[in-house]
């Protein structure tokens, strides 16, 4: 890529575009399974500006927008792939997150650091190459993709249904110095411990599932996982238990506290390692509580991987990831972002925490994809104050990089 045209295409990076489209989308309530105002805003937004746009249908009456900036044909394609569904808020904002707010080098609202920053960045970027005019022989496709926060249901949608590309970036919240190639596994299951539900007055004879859980809780926590370890990866495997609900039925009727609970259930999360796999993370637990089982005949227990949908988590799971390092997606990354910052990077590959997470690179990789994770970070306030910020100087700079990246991407021969 020559010099004029990178100028031409840096010059073309709007920051109070992009500003005022991450403020549009903090506006807009788009938690797990809600996206579909944010999709159809982003339909009309990217339509009115001269993409072939499609509204993918995920479940009925769920949407997310699928953008593609065309080219003249030849090249390679690649793929910024961004998820719309945001985390649940935590209690004790300062601010109303919905209404954002600017300060200093900073954006707040709901949603914002995960991810509608990075969703601002990547637009803004494939904006910059647009407006510039330069030629693109492949195509870009922008995925504003839904469910990434129950396992990559959008992603792998659209990696059954298309449309795909030879590359794809995905910007995710780990900040605008670091590139990650190396994320942990992610599964989420529901264990269901079994009881025999009788009214308190012959409790004696009942058998009391939410007691029973008590004793499945520490083996779970305690779980002796089969892996290799990882010097990059050092806190993983790791698992938690962070939902529990008891009641009767397995509806979990909570208008009988004067009946022994015959159904009990905790959710658990499994971050687990390259070479490890869901089925033998899901055998290890197992063992764990088929020792229970072994001394107390009483307790009886259920897996339910993924979990059913009305838990409104994981339905999907992230298997590891490791893009191989001779990929030609982190070569070009690397380029622009010395280009861009004049320097080298803080984090290639493993980057922790950030590592730790799941992600739709996993769903890609799988799919034929190279990809890899680079995007703007953020944060909240302090520990007792929850407002979600993002850094608007790394939105620019992600926006930068990845408006070089789709040039360079765009015009290999295919």
């Amino acid at each position: 890529m020559n010099a004029d045209t990178t100028s031409k295409i840096l010059d073309n990076i709007d920051p109070d575009e992009m500003l005022n489209l991450a403020q549009d989308l903090i506006r807009i309530p788009s938690f797990k399974t809600e996206e579909t105002e944010v999709a159809r805003f982003l339909a009309d937004y990217l339509s009115q500006r001269g993409y072939a746009v499609e509204l993918q249908e995920v479940e009925p009456g769920r949407f997310q927008t699928v953008a593609t900036l065309k080219g003249a044909g030849g090249g390679k394609s690649l793929m910024l792939n961004g998820h719309i569904d945001i985390d649940p808020l935590a209690m004790g904002w300062n601010r109303d997150p919905w209404t954002p707010h600017i300060e200093g080098d900073l954006i707040y609202g709901a949603g914002i650091r995960n991810m509608k920053s990075g969703v601002s960045a990547m637009i803004t970027a494939a904006e910059a190459v647009r407006k510039s005019g330069t030629p693109l022989k492949g195509d870009l496709v922008l995925a504003c993709v839904v469910g990434e926060l129950q396992g990559g249901v959008g992603t792998t949608h659209l990696c059954r249904n298309g449309p795909l590309t030879d590359m794809a970036v995905v910007p995710e919240p780990f900040g605008a110095d670091n590139i990650l190639t190396v994320h942990a596994g992610v599964l989420e299951m529901a264990v269901h411990v079994l009881g025999n539900s009788r009214h308190i007055s012959r409790k004696e004879e009942g058998i009391d599932a939410i007691a029973k859980m008590c004793q499945a809780i520490p083996a779970i926590n305690g779980v002796e996982f089969t892996y290799t370890p990882r010097p990059d990866l050092p806190g993983l495997p790791r698992i938690n238990v962070g939902a529990i609900i008891g009641g009767r039925g397995r509806d979990y009727d909570l208008r009988g506290p004067n009946f022994v609970s015959d159904f009990c259930t905790v959710l658990v999360d499994v971050r687990f390692l390259p070479g490890m796999t869901s089925a033998s993370v899901k055998a290890d637990i197992e063992n764990a509580l088929n020792q229970i089982k072994a001394q107390d005949p009483d307790f009886q227990y259920e897996i339910e991987m993924p979990p059913d949908p009305k838990h409104r988590v994981f339905t999907v799971v992230m298997e590891p990831f490791d893009l191989p390092k001779d990929e030609y997606i982190l070569d070009a990354v690397l380029r622009q972002y010395r280009a861009v910052t004049g320097r080298e990077p803080d984090g290639v590959g493993a980057v922790l925490p950030g590592s730790y997470t799941g992600d739709d690179t996993c769903h890609l990789w799988q799919a034929g994809v190279p990809c890899l994770l680079y995007g703007p970070g953020g944060g909240s306030q302090s520990p007792t104050i929850p407002d979600e910020y993002s850094r608007i100087p790394d939105m620019r700079q992600v926006a930068k990089v990845l408006a070089l990246t789709a040039q360079d991407i765009c015009n290999l021969p295919n």
